[in-house]
């Protein structure tokens, strides 16, 4: 696992058999963005890794502008582990 801070944001990137996360937490709100391991695929929205989904976007940049979003923040401050960077199609 893959963890870094901007602040009072905390990232954290993780593989498991079947999808790619990184995850957020800002006090008590979290947002979580996963994609499955298979390769290039869209990206999904969910309001914690265990979560339901929200939302599908294909960019990586509109899924961080939801995750901001869930946690009142821009997506310019969420930390992104340098694993994650490569994240959606």
């Amino acid at each position: 696992m893959d963890e870094v801070e901007n602040g009072d944001i905390t990232a954290r990137y993780y593989e498991t058999g079947s999808e790619r996360v990184l995850s957020f937490e800002r006090g008590e709100d979290t947002a979580a963005i996963a994609q499955n391991t298979d390769g290039y695929a869209m990206v999904a929205v969910r309001p914690s890794p265990t979560g339901e989904e929200l939302e599908r976007y294909y960019g990586f940049d509109m899924a961080l502008d939801h995750a901001a979003e869930r946690l009142g923040v821009r997506a310019n401050d969420l930390p992104i582990p340098e694993r994650a960077s490569d994240m959606g199609m």
